[in-house]
């Protein structure tokens, strides 16, 4: 079963000196892999200078799609310790680029642990995170007569009225959470005296009401 997850609503950023090395995180919300490669990509770009510019990303509410590359510092002591930190905290749709400039002191494995770990972890207690919640898309189909008032009261709704499609009926693609799901059909129901039809499809994902 789907279940919530936390996100951003926009990048965020925060450095840590640690042994006079400086950390500089950068977490964005992204929604696919590409667009978090690109945004991998464009940090290592302003950043070229660096030492290391390690990465981890997350994709997805189910968490399918998890990368972490450590960028030239030893196996597991960067991207890991970056995504394991992003999982433990409840995020998806999320990609996190931690920045090095070496500062002459080695921190050892464990301490590259921590502090890949730390900077993740600190850049999100001070961002403030959105609750995304489980919902499906339900397709409802009306005749044209009724069309009129059920789009308005689907504006005015909590559903989320996602398109409309004229054809010799009326469809309507409407995102409902999966809270609300066993409430919406006799919702619909009473707006179109019981003639239309409700067809609940996949599982997508809400920003908590």
């Amino acid at each position: 079963m789907a279940a919530p997850y936390l996100t951003l609503e926009d990048v965020a950023e925060h450095e840590l000196e640690i042994k006079r090395s400086r950390f500089i995180c950068a977490i964005a919300p992204v929604t696919t892999e590409e667009a978090a490669r690109r945004f991998v990509a464009g940090r290592r770009r302003l950043y070229g200078d660096a030492t290391h510019n390690c990465s981890a990303y997350v994709i997805g509410g189910d968490r399918l799609v998890q990368k972490a590359d450590d960028d030239g510092e030893p196996g597991g002591t960067a991207g890991t310790p970056m995504l394991e930190t992003l999982l433990r905290r409840g995020l998806g749709d999320a990609v996190a680029v931690v920045t090095r400039y070496f500062g002459g002191v080695k921190l050892g494995a464990g301490g590259l642990v921590r502090a890949y770990g730390s900077s993740v972890g600190k850049t999100l207690d001070l961002t403030p995170l959105v609750e995304m919640v489980p919902a499906r898309i339900v397709f409802v189909t009306v005749e044209h007569v009724q069309a009129g008032r059920l789009e308005n009261d689907l504006r005015a709704s909590p559903y989320e009225l996602r398109e409309v499609v004229y054809g010799a009926e009326v469809g309507f693609r409407v995102a409902v959470r999966e809270a609300d799901l066993t409430v919406f059909p006799g919702w619909v129901a009473t707006l179109t005296a019981g003639r239309a039809e409700v067809e609940a499809g996949e599982t997508v994902y809400l920003r908590k009401a």
